[in-house]
């Protein structure tokens, strides 16, 4: 079976990420893209296993070599999604698992045809509220902005190849992972079944014509 990229798209709160945790976790046939970032580790966190942890110096660099599919900043630094990561993982025959906005699963649709992209999205509006935290103790400004975002955002989940609706974390993580086996299936991800389709059609031929024979005799 040749293994794809899975990208996982949502918009702030939909689950994505909790996903694809729960993916990783009880799939051994997926592998974790580590991702690259400029800003600083903080306790407990591993260098090659949280993050890649680089300076801005390597980062531009690698942007100008062209070593990233996607790459992104926030808060003041920069995060992206190394292709050799992205490699690594397929040539171990695992399906990388990727976390991203629609720039990058854009990016990754270009860089890897054969990529499944997968939009969740949140039951209700309501439900997308509660989700990101509510309106108590939230900065209106901050909800109403990433609110704003999510309408911008859905307008690209008829360009997915599946939408998923996330009411429960458990049904949406069954549903992703049926989409996976699904996938994994298709005839252009097993080059090996065509020649075996052809020698079972043979064998099926040869039978239909000793039966053919012996109704003649």
């Amino acid at each position: 079976m040749t293994a794809f990229p899975l990208v996982l798209s949502s918009p702030s709160g939909a689950g994505k990420s909790t996903i694809a945790r729960a993916l990783l976790s009880a799939r051994e046939d997926l592998g974790y893209s580590v991702s690259a970032t400029t800003r600083p580790s903080r306790p407990g966190e591993k260098n090659g296993e949280d993050y890649h942890f680089i300076s801005p110096a390597d980062f531009e660099r690698r942007v100008a070599a062209g070593e990233f599919v996607e790459w992104t900043q926030y808060s003041g630094a920069r995060y992206g999604t190394l292709k050799s990561e992205i490699d690594r993982i397929l040539g171990s025959g695992r399906n990388p698992v990727l976390d991203v906005e629609i720039e990058g699963a854009r990016a990754m649709r270009r860089l890897y045809p054969e990529a499944v992209l997968v939009f969740v999205v949140p039951p209700s509006a309501q439900e997308l509220i509660q989700r990101l935290g509510g309106t108590t103790g939230t900065r209106a400004a901050s909800l109403v902005a990433r609110m704003r975002r999510a309408v911008e955002e859905l307008k690209e989940a008829p360009r997915y190849d599946y939408v998923v609706v996330n009411v429960d974390r458990t049904d949406a993580v069954a549903a992703v992972s049926a989409i996976l086996d699904a996938e994994r299936k298709r005839p252009r991800r097993n080059p090996a079944l065509e020649p075996d389709l052809a020698e079972l059609g043979r064998e099926i031929g040869a039978l239909a014509e000793r039966i053919a024979q012996g109704a003649e005799a």
